[in-house]
């Protein structure tokens, strides 16, 4: 008995929704970290000021933020949709 492929449309389909899931992660990830550095509350811009090279720092963590929301969006979605 032969086991049953997924077609390329299909296969392609579903890169293409996981990939539109880590781009919304994306766009949630930066608009979280904005968010969070802008806000004085938090104190995240101060601390990012007192290192030693802000530009790096502010940097390190955004793409931290960023890939954290991106990464979780689209497991997410690949999970919802098997």
């Amino acid at each position: 008995m032969r086991a049953k492929r997924r077609s390329a449309a299909a296969m392609s389909r579903t890169v293409l929704a996981v990939a539109s899931h880590a781009a919304m992660g994306i766009a949630l990830g930066l608009v979280f970290a904005l968010i969070v550095i802008r806000t004085p509350f938090f104190g995240v811009l101060a601390l990012i000021d007192l290192s030693t090279d802000p530009a790096a720092t502010m940097t390190v963590f955004v793409g931290t933020v960023v890939s954290m929301f991106a990464i979780g969006a689209a497991l997410t979605g690949l999970i919802l949709m098997m």
